[in-house]
């Protein structure tokens, strides 16, 4: 299962995702972290029938913990089948079909957002 992590850096002092890990006994896979002078936003994975226990305490702790579904969602109106999403993919959910056009396997998805920062047509994006 994947969660969204978002905190305020200015009040959130300690080492949230140890203390999570050590607490639950759960081992949380970090697939991206952004974390500013003000604010910081995580994307970790568990395990599924973890997920409840990690969610819990990382809110008990005043992280605002988001759930993710869904997957990567490309629109196909923008997207112009130029690769980049392919090179940049590190579990291979983007490949070209015999017409050269962009197919999308979403199950593969885990929610990094590597393709959406390199997408120049913007037409990739995760659900909220």
């Amino acid at each position: 299962m994947f969660f969204r992590l978002r905190f305020d850096s200015r009040t959130i002092k300690e080492p949230v995702l140890s203390k999570t890990t050590l607490k639950t006994g759960t081992l949380i896979n970090i697939l991206r972290a952004t974390v500013g002078a003000r604010r910081g936003e995580i994307i970790i994975e568990v395990e599924d029938d973890r997920a409840e226990d990690v969610k819990k305490t990382l809110e008990k702790m005043g992280v605002e913990v988001i759930e993710l579904v869904g997957s990567i969602i490309k629109d196909d109106e923008k997207c112009v089948h130029c690769g980049a999403c392919i090179s940049i993919c590190p579990t291979e959910v983007f490949t070209f079909n015999g017409e050269n056009k962009i197919v999308v396997d979403a199950d593969k998805c885990i929610h990094c957002g590597s393709c959406i920062k390199v997408c120049p047509t913007e037409a990739l994006s995760l659900p909220v």
